[in-house]
């Protein structure tokens, strides 16, 4: 009996109070790398001449730690919920990352108002779903393409001395 793909991959991930530090650590690492570069663009093409790569630096260290501190912050509550939803319904599966998407961006626009986190809260939700509707079909692609084919047998020639006597034979 061979493990299916899920409980395969939730052997390669850590438990899960060490997964919300993990989680948290790439996030904020994705976000001050991508905030590095984009506010480093914009420091760039917003400064006067002579001074471009000045502004730069002074927008990348005054911008991108916060973009980080951000996407931490996300990627914290994010794993929170993960791991809230394994540890509820027993099972680890693409529901539980669309419903932490769904409280996560809830819980992070709450201030601005229930209507607004609500809305936040499905397109968390919507993206999330995206995300692993994706996954789940590279997935399905992947097995498939590892399944083992057998080879195409060539045709047999035909006997060039004729069929065998007994098919010839009329009794």
């Amino acid at each position: 009996m061979e493990p299916n793909m899920e409980e395969e991959q939730s052997f390669q991930r850590e438990p899960c109070p060490y997964r919300i530090l993990d989680d948290c650590g790439a996030a904020f690492a994705m976000g001050a790398i991508g905030g590095t570069i984009w506010h480093g663009v914009r420091g760039y093409r917003n400064a006067p001449t002579g001074l471009k790569y000045r502004e730069m630096i002074s927008a990348v260290k005054l911008r991108a730690p916060t973009v980080g501190g951000n996407f931490a912050i996300w990627g914290a509550l994010f794993s929170t919920f993960d791991c809230s939803f394994v540890a509820l319904r027993g099972k680890e599966d693409p529901w539980n990352a669309i419903s932490s998407g769904f409280f996560t961006s809830g819980l992070l626009s709450i201030r601005y108002g229930p209507k607004t986190a609500f809305k936040a809260a499905l397109g968390g939700a919507f993206i999330l779903s995206l995300i692993e509707g994706v996954a789940i079909a590279i997935n399905r692609f992947q097995a498939d393409a590892a399944k083992p084919k057998l080879p195409e047998l060539a045709e047999m020639p035909a006997d060039p001395l004729g069929p065998p006597p007994s098919a010839n034979a009329a009794y």
